[in-house]
């Protein structure tokens, strides 16, 4: 499928958020995925993530996450200065910002000619993010892949940000990622993120736990790639957003 790209400017109440608009080409509208990156921002590694979305038949609007600082406009390398660099970033943010610029980037979303049902989904951080932003009951559908935080509520500046705890505001149709050798995200807190979700009433959530799958084994560079499991995964969250 051929894709069109663009760079937008989405204002926020104490930014401009620097995000990158990719669909299909031609004058249909199609369902919007609000996509979240991981602490590198809009690298070429997410935007590849973002046209292989695209090509399913989305909207796909990624926005920055670190748009206040010194790391608006800036992809970040995939090395140690890059992802100590990221991790300044996170904890420079708070929640409260994390969230204002979801708001933002929604009502972007809501008022574009191409856009009609809204959708999230991300990556790492980006799927705690994409966690709370099916908050908000404009979300019909959400896919956390490989989520960090959730299980303490560790976000960006904030210690807990008491994510899980609000898994009742969740509405809309809820997929999570897990990869079985992910230490970031392993066997315990898995079973915390599943129990707190299943307590709040939310016991039909799609869960997908891939064997021997790394933390960010869906990012195409490096060594904790696995191509296989991402196909896998591409599919299952495609799928799923479609409704079937």
């Amino acid at each position: 499928m051929k894709l069109i790209e663009d760079i937008v400017t989405v204002p926020a109440p104490d930014c401009e958020i620097r995000t990158a608009v990719i669909r299909p080409a031609g004058d249909g509208a199609w369902p919007g995925l609000l996509l979240y990156t991981d602490i590198f921002q809009l690298t070429e590694s997410s935007l590849r993530s973002a046209r292989r979305l695209a090509a399913e038949g989305f909207t796909v609007v990624v926005p920055e996450i670190y748009p206040r600082g010194p790391l608006a406009g800036v992809a970040l390398e995939f090395d140690d200065a890059g992802k100590q660099a990221g991790l300044d970033g996170a904890h420079a943010t708070t929640t409260a910002q994390f969230d204002s610029d979801r708001v933002a980037v929604l009502d972007h979303m809501q008022g574009r000619a191409d856009v009609t049902t809204l959708f999230a989904a991300g990556f790492c951080i980006g799927g705690h993010l994409a966690f709370r932003a099916a908050f908000d009951e404009r979300v019909a559908a959400t896919v956390c892949f490989y989520p960090t935080g959730l299980q303490n509520g560790a976000l960006g500046a904030d210690a807990d940000a008491g994510s899980l705890e609000r898994a009742a505001d969740i509405h809309g149709r809820l997929m999570i990622v897990f990869g079985s050798q992910d230490p970031h995200v392993p066997a315990g807190a898995r079973l915390q993120v599943i129990a707190g979700l299943y307590a709040a009433g939310l016991d039909d959530v799609e869960l997908h736990l891939y064997q021997g799958g790394e933390h960010a084994f869906m990012r195409d560079i490096g060594a904790r790639h696995d191509p296989a499991l991402s196909d896998l995964a591409y599919a299952s969250a495609a799928s799923f957003l479609r409704g079937r």
